[in-house]
Protein backbone atom coordinates (compact mmCIF):
# COMPACT_ATOMS: atom_id res chain seq x y z
CA UNK A 1 0.00 0.00 0.00
CA UNK A 2 1.24 3.32 -0.64
CA UNK A 3 2.01 6.00 2.18
CA UNK A 4 0.92 9.58 2.07
CA UNK A 5 3.47 12.50 2.64
CA UNK A 6 1.41 14.33 5.11
CA UNK A 7 0.67 18.22 4.76
CA UNK A 8 0.95 20.95 7.48
CA UNK A 9 -1.50 22.82 6.57
CA UNK A 10 -3.64 24.93 8.88
CA UNK A 11 -6.87 23.52 10.01
CA UNK A 12 -9.97 24.85 11.33
CA UNK A 13 -9.55 26.15 14.60
CA UNK A 14 -13.32 25.31 15.84
CA UNK A 15 -13.22 21.56 14.73
CA UNK A 16 -12.63 19.12 17.51
CA UNK A 17 -11.82 16.42 15.28
CA UNK A 18 -8.41 15.25 14.69
CA UNK A 19 -6.61 17.04 12.27
CA UNK A 20 -5.71 16.45 8.99
CA UNK A 21 -1.76 14.98 9.69
CA UNK A 22 -3.21 13.24 12.56
CA UNK A 23 -5.86 11.39 10.59
CA UNK A 24 -3.70 10.46 7.90
CA UNK A 25 -0.94 9.26 9.59
CA UNK A 26 -3.71 7.03 11.56
CA UNK A 27 -4.54 5.66 8.63
CA UNK A 28 -1.03 5.13 6.96
CA UNK A 29 -0.69 3.23 9.95
CA UNK A 30 -3.45 1.24 10.53
CA UNK A 31 -3.48 0.26 6.69
CA UNK A 32 0.32 -1.13 7.56
CA UNK A 33 -0.80 -2.82 10.43
CA UNK A 34 -4.06 -4.09 9.54
CA UNK A 35 -1.41 -5.75 6.39
CA UNK A 36 0.79 -7.81 9.19
CA UNK A 37 -2.21 -8.98 11.11
CA UNK A 38 -4.14 -10.73 8.27
CA UNK A 39 -0.87 -12.08 7.16
CA UNK A 40 -0.52 -13.39 10.68
CA UNK A 41 -4.13 -15.27 10.15
CA UNK A 42 -3.24 -16.31 6.52
CA UNK A 43 -0.67 -18.34 8.37
CA UNK A 44 -3.64 -21.04 9.58
CA UNK A 45 -6.38 -20.00 7.41
CA UNK A 46 -9.25 -17.88 8.29
CA UNK A 47 -11.96 -19.99 7.83
CA UNK A 48 -9.95 -22.70 9.89
CA UNK A 49 -9.22 -20.02 12.81
CA UNK A 50 -13.24 -19.00 12.75
CA UNK A 51 -13.85 -22.54 13.07
CA UNK A 52 -11.10 -22.33 16.49
CA UNK A 53 -12.35 -19.18 18.00
CA UNK A 54 -16.38 -20.63 18.03
CA UNK A 55 -14.83 -23.93 20.00
CA UNK A 56 -12.98 -21.88 22.43
CA UNK A 57 -15.97 -18.93 22.92
CA UNK A 58 -17.79 -21.99 23.75
CA UNK A 59 -15.91 -23.46 26.11
CA UNK A 60 -14.28 -20.48 28.27
CA UNK A 61 -17.93 -19.26 28.57
CA UNK A 62 -18.79 -22.13 29.96
CA UNK A 63 -15.59 -22.04 32.25
CA UNK A 64 -16.59 -18.33 33.37
CA UNK A 65 -20.28 -19.49 33.83
CA UNK A 66 -19.79 -22.01 36.21
CA UNK A 67 -16.54 -21.68 38.11
CA UNK A 68 -17.42 -19.85 40.69
CA UNK A 69 -20.01 -22.08 41.81
CA UNK A 70 -17.49 -25.29 41.23
CA UNK A 71 -14.58 -24.34 42.80
CA UNK A 72 -16.65 -22.59 45.90
CA UNK A 73 -16.61 -24.96 49.13
CA UNK A 74 -20.50 -25.40 48.94
CA UNK A 75 -20.35 -26.20 45.69
CA UNK A 76 -22.59 -29.86 45.13
CA UNK A 77 -22.45 -32.64 43.23
CA UNK A 78 -25.30 -31.67 40.80
CA UNK A 79 -23.47 -28.22 39.15
CA UNK A 80 -20.52 -30.30 38.83
CA UNK A 81 -22.23 -33.11 36.46
CA UNK A 82 -24.18 -29.69 34.53
CA UNK A 83 -20.75 -27.91 33.96
CA UNK A 84 -18.83 -31.56 32.54
CA UNK A 85 -21.94 -31.90 30.37
CA UNK A 86 -21.66 -28.70 28.87
CA UNK A 87 -18.17 -29.34 28.65
CA UNK A 88 -18.84 -32.58 27.08
CA UNK A 89 -21.34 -30.38 24.44
CA UNK A 90 -18.49 -28.07 23.25
CA UNK A 91 -15.98 -31.13 22.96
CA UNK A 92 -18.57 -32.94 20.96
CA UNK A 93 -18.83 -30.14 17.79
CA UNK A 94 -14.62 -30.34 17.55
CA UNK A 95 -13.77 -31.95 14.52
CA UNK A 96 -11.20 -34.27 13.99
CA UNK A 97 -9.29 -31.93 11.62
CA UNK A 98 -9.46 -28.79 13.63
CA UNK A 99 -6.36 -26.84 14.86
CA UNK A 100 -5.21 -27.81 18.36
CA UNK A 101 -8.64 -30.20 18.49
CA UNK A 102 -5.97 -32.24 21.04
CA UNK A 103 -6.11 -29.17 23.72
CA UNK A 104 -9.83 -29.35 23.87
CA UNK A 105 -9.95 -33.00 24.58
CA UNK A 106 -7.18 -33.08 26.78
CA UNK A 107 -8.67 -30.04 28.24
CA UNK A 108 -11.89 -32.68 29.02
CA UNK A 109 -10.12 -35.11 30.33
CA UNK A 110 -8.57 -32.60 32.97
CA UNK A 111 -12.01 -32.23 33.88
CA UNK A 112 -13.19 -35.26 34.49
CA UNK A 113 -13.27 -35.26 38.34
CA UNK A 114 -15.62 -35.19 41.51
CA UNK A 115 -14.70 -32.41 42.94
CA UNK A 116 -12.74 -29.32 41.76
CA UNK A 117 -10.75 -26.26 43.03
CA UNK A 118 -9.37 -22.97 41.36
CA UNK A 119 -6.16 -24.46 40.13
CA UNK A 120 -7.91 -27.08 38.35
CA UNK A 121 -9.81 -24.04 36.42
CA UNK A 122 -6.75 -22.25 36.15
CA UNK A 123 -4.84 -25.48 34.80
CA UNK A 124 -7.31 -25.57 32.11
CA UNK A 125 -6.97 -22.11 31.08
CA UNK A 126 -3.01 -22.36 31.34
CA UNK A 127 -3.34 -25.53 28.67
CA UNK A 128 -6.12 -23.30 26.24
CA UNK A 129 -3.33 -20.56 26.35
CA UNK A 130 -2.24 -21.70 22.57
CA UNK A 131 -5.57 -21.73 21.50
CA UNK A 132 -5.81 -18.23 22.98
CA UNK A 133 -3.28 -17.48 20.79
CA UNK A 134 -4.40 -18.56 17.40
CA UNK A 135 -7.89 -16.59 18.25
CA UNK A 136 -5.90 -13.29 19.61
CA UNK A 137 -4.66 -13.47 16.13
CA UNK A 138 -8.25 -12.93 14.56
CA UNK A 139 -9.17 -10.41 17.63
CA UNK A 140 -6.32 -8.21 16.40
CA UNK A 141 -7.45 -8.03 12.94
CA UNK A 142 -10.91 -7.89 13.56
CA UNK A 143 -10.11 -4.95 15.96
CA UNK A 144 -7.85 -3.63 13.65
CA UNK A 145 -10.27 -3.51 10.81
CA UNK A 146 -12.73 -2.02 12.60
CA UNK A 147 -10.07 1.17 14.34
CA UNK A 148 -8.96 1.05 9.91
CA UNK A 149 -12.68 1.87 9.02
CA UNK A 150 -13.12 4.25 11.74
CA UNK A 151 -10.83 6.09 10.73
CA UNK A 152 -11.57 6.40 7.38
CA UNK A 153 -15.51 7.35 8.94
CA UNK A 154 -13.45 10.48 10.36
CA UNK A 155 -12.01 11.70 7.44
CA UNK A 156 -15.15 11.77 5.45
CA UNK A 157 -16.82 13.51 8.44
CA UNK A 158 -13.74 16.32 8.25
CA UNK A 159 -14.25 16.27 4.47
CA UNK A 160 -17.88 17.18 4.85
CA UNK A 161 -17.01 19.61 7.55
CA UNK A 162 -14.17 20.97 4.94
CA UNK A 163 -17.13 21.70 2.39
CA UNK A 164 -19.12 23.51 4.92
CA UNK A 165 -16.06 25.97 5.99
CA UNK A 166 -14.88 26.47 2.28
CA UNK A 167 -18.72 27.39 1.00
CA UNK A 168 -18.50 29.87 4.16
CA UNK A 169 -15.06 31.31 3.13
CA UNK A 170 -15.71 31.65 -0.53
CA UNK A 171 -18.80 33.44 0.25
CA UNK A 172 -17.56 35.63 3.10
CA UNK A 173 -14.33 36.09 0.35
CA UNK A 174 -16.79 37.00 -2.90
CA UNK A 175 -18.66 39.58 -0.32
CA UNK A 176 -14.98 40.76 1.37
CA UNK A 177 -14.85 42.78 -2.22
CA UNK A 178 -18.40 44.32 -2.64
CA UNK A 179 -19.73 47.14 -3.47
CA UNK A 180 -20.95 48.79 -0.44
CA UNK A 181 -22.46 51.94 -2.96
CA UNK A 182 -23.98 49.94 -5.31
CA UNK A 183 -27.71 50.87 -5.77
CA UNK A 184 -29.73 47.99 -3.74
CA UNK A 185 -32.42 49.76 -4.27
CA UNK A 186 -32.61 48.77 -8.32
CA UNK A 187 -33.26 45.32 -7.14
CA UNK A 188 -35.49 45.52 -4.16
CA UNK A 189 -38.11 47.87 -5.55
CA UNK A 190 -39.63 45.55 -8.19
CA UNK A 191 -39.07 42.66 -6.19
CA UNK A 192 -40.75 44.50 -3.10
CA UNK A 193 -43.58 45.41 -5.61
CA UNK A 194 -43.97 41.89 -6.78
CA UNK A 195 -44.12 40.47 -3.15
CA UNK A 196 -46.55 43.20 -2.10
CA UNK A 197 -49.05 42.17 -5.46
CA UNK A 198 -48.76 38.85 -4.93
CA UNK A 199 -49.21 38.43 -1.13
CA UNK A 200 -52.74 40.30 -1.68
CA UNK A 201 -53.45 38.48 -4.79
CA UNK A 202 -53.18 35.40 -2.82
CA UNK A 203 -55.01 36.53 -0.04
CA UNK A 204 -57.96 37.83 -1.95
CA UNK A 205 -57.86 34.28 -3.51
CA UNK A 206 -57.99 32.67 -0.26
CA UNK A 207 -60.88 34.87 0.63
CA UNK A 208 -62.61 34.70 -2.49
CA UNK A 209 -62.34 31.37 -4.31
CA UNK A 210 -63.89 28.35 -3.02
CA UNK A 211 -61.70 25.86 -0.40
CA UNK A 212 -61.84 23.48 -2.96
CA UNK A 213 -59.98 25.72 -5.69
CA UNK A 214 -57.24 26.58 -3.14
CA UNK A 215 -56.70 22.96 -1.78
CA UNK A 216 -56.60 21.82 -5.50
CA UNK A 217 -53.86 24.58 -6.19
CA UNK A 218 -51.76 23.82 -2.90
CA UNK A 219 -52.29 19.76 -4.43
CA UNK A 220 -50.84 21.18 -7.49
CA UNK A 221 -48.05 22.96 -6.08
CA UNK A 222 -46.02 19.63 -5.11
CA UNK A 223 -45.14 19.57 -8.72
CA UNK A 224 -42.97 22.90 -7.86
CA UNK A 225 -40.02 22.07 -5.49
CA UNK A 226 -39.39 26.06 -5.12
CA UNK A 227 -42.26 26.91 -3.63
CA UNK A 228 -42.89 25.54 -0.35
CA UNK A 229 -46.31 25.61 0.63
CA UNK A 230 -47.19 22.84 3.47
CA UNK A 231 -49.94 20.41 1.41
CA UNK A 232 -52.90 19.36 3.34
CA UNK A 233 -53.30 16.48 4.62
CA UNK A 234 -55.20 13.44 3.11
CA UNK A 235 -58.64 13.57 5.00
CA UNK A 236 -59.00 17.42 4.72
CA UNK A 237 -57.78 17.30 1.01
CA UNK A 238 -60.66 14.35 0.64
CA UNK A 239 -63.57 16.28 2.43
CA UNK A 240 -63.09 19.43 0.44
CA UNK A 241 -62.65 18.15 -2.78
CA UNK A 242 -65.30 15.14 -2.52
CA UNK A 243 -68.21 17.17 -0.24
CA UNK A 244 -70.57 19.86 -1.01
CA UNK A 245 -69.06 22.13 2.49
CA UNK A 246 -65.87 22.10 -0.26
CA UNK A 247 -67.84 24.44 -2.72
CA UNK A 248 -67.81 27.44 0.23
CA UNK A 249 -64.98 29.35 1.21
CA UNK A 250 -62.26 28.64 3.92
CA UNK A 251 -63.32 31.36 6.27
CA UNK A 252 -67.03 29.81 5.65
CA UNK A 253 -65.68 26.92 6.59
CA UNK A 254 -63.98 27.85 9.64
CA UNK A 255 -66.95 29.66 10.97
CA UNK A 256 -69.05 26.63 10.57
CA UNK A 257 -65.96 24.51 12.49
CA UNK A 258 -67.02 26.92 15.87
CA UNK A 259 -70.98 26.59 15.15
CA UNK A 260 -72.63 23.93 17.28
CA UNK A 261 -73.93 20.74 15.81
CA UNK A 262 -77.14 21.60 15.93
CA UNK A 263 -76.79 24.91 14.51
CA UNK A 264 -74.57 23.45 11.86
CA UNK A 265 -76.74 21.03 10.55
CA UNK A 266 -79.23 24.01 9.02
CA UNK A 267 -76.16 24.50 6.24
CA UNK A 268 -74.58 20.93 5.65
CA UNK A 269 -75.14 17.42 6.00
CA UNK A 270 -73.08 15.51 8.36
CA UNK A 271 -71.88 18.48 10.71
CA UNK A 272 -69.89 16.03 12.85
CA UNK A 273 -67.83 15.31 10.09
CA UNK A 274 -67.16 19.02 9.16
CA UNK A 275 -66.49 20.09 12.57
CA UNK A 276 -64.09 17.03 13.38
CA UNK A 277 -62.10 17.86 10.09
CA UNK A 278 -62.42 21.22 9.79
CA UNK A 279 -61.77 22.16 13.55
CA UNK A 280 -58.69 19.85 13.62
CA UNK A 281 -57.00 22.47 10.63
CA UNK A 282 -58.31 25.74 11.75
CA UNK A 283 -54.73 26.56 12.63
CA UNK A 284 -53.80 25.03 9.21
CA UNK A 285 -55.98 27.28 7.40
CA UNK A 286 -55.98 30.47 9.46
CA UNK A 287 -52.47 30.28 8.31
CA UNK A 288 -52.27 30.05 4.46
CA UNK A 289 -50.26 32.94 3.10
CA UNK A 290 -48.96 33.89 -0.09
CA UNK A 291 -45.19 34.31 1.45
CA UNK A 292 -43.69 31.15 -0.53
CA UNK A 293 -44.91 33.03 -3.57
CA UNK A 294 -42.77 35.26 -2.76
CA UNK A 295 -38.93 36.41 -3.79
CA UNK A 296 -36.59 36.45 -0.91
CA UNK A 297 -34.65 39.41 -0.13
CA UNK A 298 -31.56 39.68 -0.53
CA UNK A 299 -32.23 37.67 -3.39
CA UNK A 300 -31.21 34.26 -4.55
CA UNK A 301 -28.02 33.64 -7.00
CA UNK A 302 -29.10 35.13 -11.01
CA UNK A 303 -29.47 31.28 -11.60
CA UNK A 304 -31.46 30.24 -8.80
CA UNK A 305 -33.83 33.04 -9.52
CA UNK A 306 -34.17 32.21 -13.09
CA UNK A 307 -35.79 28.56 -11.65
CA UNK A 308 -37.68 30.20 -9.09
CA UNK A 309 -39.52 32.74 -11.49
CA UNK A 310 -39.91 30.10 -13.85
CA UNK A 311 -42.38 28.09 -11.25
CA UNK A 312 -43.49 31.09 -9.95
CA UNK A 313 -45.23 32.42 -13.29
CA UNK A 314 -46.64 28.79 -13.84
CA UNK A 315 -48.23 29.12 -9.99
CA UNK A 316 -49.28 32.59 -10.12
CA UNK A 317 -50.89 32.72 -12.92
CA UNK A 318 -53.68 30.18 -12.18
CA UNK A 319 -54.87 32.25 -9.79
CA UNK A 320 -53.70 36.14 -10.37
CA UNK A 321 -52.61 36.24 -14.37
CA UNK A 322 -52.34 39.69 -13.58
CA UNK A 323 -49.30 39.53 -11.75
CA UNK A 324 -47.51 37.73 -13.95
CA UNK A 325 -46.45 41.06 -15.10
CA UNK A 326 -44.34 42.19 -12.28
CA UNK A 327 -43.02 38.76 -11.49
CA UNK A 328 -41.43 39.11 -15.26
CA UNK A 329 -39.83 42.40 -13.97
CA UNK A 330 -38.26 40.62 -11.34
CA UNK A 331 -37.34 37.89 -13.56
CA UNK A 332 -35.68 40.45 -15.92
CA UNK A 333 -33.48 41.83 -13.16
CA UNK A 334 -30.15 39.78 -14.00
CA UNK A 335 -30.35 40.87 -17.56
CA UNK A 336 -30.74 44.35 -16.83
CA UNK A 337 -28.72 44.99 -13.87
CA UNK A 338 -25.03 44.16 -12.74
CA UNK A 339 -27.01 41.93 -10.73
CA UNK A 340 -24.51 40.02 -8.58
CA UNK A 341 -22.71 43.38 -8.02
CA UNK A 342 -25.71 44.82 -6.70
CA UNK A 343 -26.51 41.55 -4.94
CA UNK A 344 -23.55 41.11 -2.81
CA UNK A 345 -23.81 44.41 -1.68
CA UNK A 346 -27.38 43.63 -0.49
CA UNK A 347 -26.36 40.40 1.35
CA UNK A 348 -23.27 42.55 3.24
CA UNK A 349 -25.78 44.67 4.06
CA UNK A 350 -28.74 42.49 5.78
CA UNK A 351 -27.09 39.15 6.30
CA UNK A 352 -23.78 39.16 7.40
CA UNK A 353 -23.22 38.79 11.24
CA UNK A 354 -20.90 40.65 12.78
CA UNK A 355 -18.93 37.99 13.61
CA UNK A 356 -19.00 37.60 9.78
CA UNK A 357 -17.92 41.56 9.27
CA UNK A 358 -15.16 41.70 11.41
CA UNK A 359 -13.53 38.51 9.99
CA UNK A 360 -13.60 40.24 6.26
CA UNK A 361 -11.75 42.69 8.23
CA UNK A 362 -9.01 40.99 10.12
CA UNK A 363 -8.75 37.54 8.72
CA UNK A 364 -6.35 36.55 6.02
CA UNK A 365 -9.91 34.83 4.25
CA UNK A 366 -7.96 33.79 0.73
CA UNK A 367 -4.74 32.41 3.20
CA UNK A 368 -7.54 29.93 5.15
CA UNK A 369 -9.20 29.19 2.04
CA UNK A 370 -6.17 27.97 0.15
CA UNK A 371 -5.30 25.77 3.71
CA UNK A 372 -8.93 24.80 3.78
CA UNK A 373 -8.97 23.67 0.19
CA UNK A 374 -5.58 21.98 0.26
CA UNK A 375 -6.65 19.80 3.24
CA UNK A 376 -9.49 18.50 2.00
CA UNK A 377 -7.41 17.87 -1.37
CA UNK A 378 -5.14 15.96 0.75
CA UNK A 379 -7.92 14.05 2.73
CA UNK A 380 -10.01 13.01 -0.49
CA UNK A 381 -6.61 11.46 -1.55
CA UNK A 382 -6.01 9.52 1.23
CA UNK A 383 -9.78 7.97 0.91
CA UNK A 384 -9.05 7.57 -2.84
CA UNK A 385 -5.34 5.64 -2.15
CA UNK A 386 -6.27 3.55 0.76
CA UNK A 387 -9.18 1.38 0.11
CA UNK A 388 -13.05 0.75 1.49
CA UNK A 389 -11.83 -2.47 3.16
Amino acid sequence: MWSLTVSSTRTMSTSNQPTEPELVTELDDLDGRYEQAVERVKEFGENDLREVESVYRQFTDVLDRFEEDVTDEGGDIETNIKFQSAIAEVVEEVSEDMLLAEVFDECDEMLQQRWFHESDIREVREQLEPVADLVSRLEKQDELLESYRKTRRDIRYRIRELDDHIADLERLSRLADADLDAPTERLHEPIETYNDAVTDAFNSFTREASAREVLDFLDTMTDYPLIRFEIPDEELFEYVTQYPPGEETIGTLLEYANYSESKLSHYVEEPNTLIRIVGRKQTYLDGLSGKPLTVSWPPPSAEELQYRCRELTAAVNRFAPDVVEQLRAVEALPRETDYERIRDAAVVREDLTDEERKRIRTDDIETELSAARTERETLQHALEGYPDR
